[in-house]
């Protein structure tokens, strides 16, 4: 056989197409390719875009048509999901359902000072510790009732106690995926955002039938509507007065972000494993973003905070936290929130229920 058939012969008995870059003489595409694909794992850039262009999505409908921002950044990150499937995605998705809530909160400090819930009076802050306290006890409540999770409980309850989406991000910060799913999440958050636009239409008219007071409606819808704005809406909705009490209700609320979050985190780790063997201290400790936000608090009650300074802050925060909501809807699997059932509902309907009861009968009897 000649030299030149032997080098036929090899040639053909070698499958180029299975050798990868067959074609590559020094291995450039390869080492491109490498380096492209290192580059979009570490990137923070595609999730974050995608997410920001969801959150921007959500809040040009909610201009136009009055919808609520952050139920539209749930809808919105749900129906996105299957972005998650990407590996690409996943470091830029959880840095904003992470640090993006977490700055958030901290922001938010600027909005409430101790001057403003000290305006609130003796008694009348009394009233609302009780309302709030009923309505965390009325979700761990509702949670055994549906057999759900203690921590869905915690988390329905605790939320609308407090501010809503707000808080249920920062107790879901606290809590973790470990212990309640990001489904879970997503579902009490739905039901959050509906029951706090239901009642911003429904309670002024009712504290209108039942003839209450500006202050007693003022009162009632403060205590009891789960979403700042919506809760400050509701109130006006009413008359201005209403409107200027039901805010101050409302951020006394807020500023009580972090000892719901501390008696959360106590309560978790009193039970947990090996808890007790920690110090007291120790298991007392707040979380860096909470400590922050009450830092943000005293700040902004020893200074004045120029109003142009905390219109953009409140706006920062809003921002942050709504693409923490569709960052943590698109994480969300759709298959497991669909298997979940109306009973996973049912702790934030009977926190709703019992906080408006609990405000109503209070403004009926001290106001």
């Amino acid at each position: 056989m000649t030299p030149q058939d032997r080098n036929a012969a090899t040639r053909s008995a070698i499958d180029w197409d299975a050798l990868p870059q067959g074609g590559d003489l020094y291995g450039e595409l390869h080492l491109a390719e490498l380096s492209a694909k290192a580059d979009q794992k570490d990137s923070l850039f595609p999730g974050l875009a995608i997410c920001g262009v969801g959150a921007a999505a959500a809040a040009w409908l909610s201009e136009h048509y009055g919808f609520p921002i952050i139920l539209l950044g749930l809808l919105i990150g749900l129906s996105l999901n299957f972005i998650a499937r990407e590996p690409r995605s996943h470091r830029g998705l959880d840095f904003a359902s992470r640090t993006c809530l977490r700055v958030g909160i901290v922001v938010l400090g600027l909005q409430v000072t101790v001057e403003q819930i000290s305006a609130l009076g003796a008694a009348p802050f009394l009233a609302l510790l009780v309302v709030m306290a009923t309505t965390f006890v009325a979700g761990i409540m509702g949670a055994r009732i549906a057999t759900q999770s203690r921590y869905a409980g915690m988390l329905a309850g605790g939320s609308t106690a407090i501010c809503g989406a707000s808080a249920a991000l920062a107790l879901y910060g606290v809590i973790g995926k470990e212990r309640l799913s990001q489904a879970q999440f997503a579902l009490t958050l739905v039901g959050i955002s509906l029951a706090s636009a239901f009642a911003m239409s429904v309670y002024p008219v009712l504290a209108a039938e039942l003839h209450l007071t500006d202050q007693q409606a003022g009162f009632l819808i403060g205590a009891s509507i789960h979403d700042v704005a919506q809760a400050i809406g509701g109130g006006y909705a009413f008359s201005d007065a209403a409107g200027s009490y039901a805010t101050i209700v409302k951020l006394a609320r807020v500023a009580l972000l972090a000892p719901i979050v501390v008696l959360v985190s106590f309560m978790m780790r009193g039970s947990a494993g090996g808890g007790e063997a920690q110090p007291l201290w120790r298991r007392l400790a707040l979380p860096w973003f909470i400590t922050a936000f009450l830092a943000t608090v005293a700040l902004n009650s020893l200074i004045t905070i120029p109003q142009v300074v905390s219109h953009y802050a409140l706006i920062a925060s809003k921002s942050l936290l709504l693409l923490a909501v569709t960052a943590t809807a698109m994480r969300s699997r759709m298959d497991l929130l669909l298997d979940m059932g109306w009973r996973a509902t049912i702790p934030v309907v009977t926190a709703t229920l019992a906080s408006f009861a609990t405000a109503l009968g209070f403004a009926l009897l001290l106001l």
